[in-house]
């Protein structure tokens, strides 16, 4: 997402240490509930993914892995996929681009708003699922999986403008 505003974009998204810190442990908390493990790279993939200030690329996530070099890809990509499995992250699909789980209900459908002049995302609840899948169901569709993307300006840069 280019910033095609002209102001400077200085509101922060990225949730606080001691929230990260939270997240973090919630979040291993969580793997242990389900019989799964938080290895250290998922573990360090989901907290690069809180440290970012909006979404964040798999290849950015990859180039910010250890402080001395990269990480291998599919090590990242491996890391990426059992987090979204768990609910902890989700994948924006037009920005190819990974955001943490801003709710406590793991396992939700989530939509964005997309900023289309800084770049934040802003997670919310999709109204009516089941409403959905209920009417697809009846032309005999199998719903796999929803997807809402909306794109326009968050508040702050209403008021920058």
């Amino acid at each position: 997402m280019s910033n095609a505003c002209a102001h400077a974009h200085n509101h922060d998204h990225a949730p606080t240490p001691d929230a990260r810190a939270a997240r973090l442990e919630a979040a291993q908390t969580l793997c242990v509930d389900s019989g799964e493990r938080m290895t250290s790279s998922r573990l360090r993939t989901y907290e690069l993914i809180l440290e970012a200030n909006g979404p964040i690329k798999a290849y950015d996530v990859i180039d910010r892995f250890h402080p001395e070099g990269a990480a291998k890809p599919p090590t990242v990509y491996r890391a990426l996929s059992f987090l979204e499995q768990m609910g902890l992250i989700h994948r924006i699909e037009s920005l190819n681009a990974f955001v943490a789980c801003d709710t406590h209900d793991h396992k939700h459908t989530a939509g964005f708003l997309l900023c289309e002049c800084c770049g934040q995302s802003e997670e919310i609840a999709i109204p009516n699922v089941a409403d959905v899948e209920t009417r697809a169901a009846k032309t005999g569709f199998r719903v796999n999986h929803i997807t809402l993307e909306a794109r326009g300006l968050c508040q702050a840069c209403q008021t920058d403008h």
